[in-house]
């Protein structure tokens, strides 16, 4: 098998949908089995996966009703928010991880002005600060997992709308 038929454009965005749910899996097994409390930054990068998600989606709907630019569509957002996932990471580690606080931050805004930390708290909602939720998970910091994710994202997006794939 070829890599062209290995990675058709239905695999990249079934990908786009599949891995960052995954990763906002793992993350609530971490918190709800393991005890790592999420601090603002991290819940925004669990939302920042949900809407990759989403936006893999409508470039599915666009792959399966043949509608290139809605697929060209889902894959740019998917690009858009991957590299706000990446902004997000970075943020986390080099600036929000050596502040006490996080409240009121970009993050916690937001967070909060989406609704979703009261929708769905047991997901959205924040319950540690930034400081206290610097963890590291087998000697890697643990938000360099989400980077490597987004920038894998990023990547999967970058090639849906570089190449012509059929």
């Amino acid at each position: 098998m070829s890599l062209g038929a290995l990675f058709t454009p239905a695999r990249l965005l079934a990908a786009g949908v599949v891995v960052p749910l995954a990763a906002v899996a793992l993350a609530l097994v971490t918190q709800h089995v393991f005890g790592m409390q999420p601090c603002p930054w991290c819940v925004l990068q669990r939302l920042i996966f949900v809407a990759i998600s989403l936006a893999a989606l409508i470039g599915l709907a666009g792959q399966w009703t043949r509608l290139l630019v809605v697929r060209r569509l889902g894959a740019a957002l998917m690009g858009l928010l991957a590299l706000g996932g990446i902004a997000a990471a970075l943020w986390q580690h080099f600036v929000a991880a050596a502040s006490d606080s996080c409240n009121l931050t970009v993050a916690d805004r937001i967070v909060s002005g989406v609704g979703v930390d009261v929708l769905w708290p047991a997901v959205f909602a924040p319950y540690a600060s930034c400081a206290d939720a610097a963890a590291k998970l087998l000697g890697v910091p643990y938000e360099f997992y989400s980077l490597t994710l987004f920038i894998g994202l990023a990547g999967v997006a970058a090639l849906l709308l570089r190449r012509r794939l059929q």
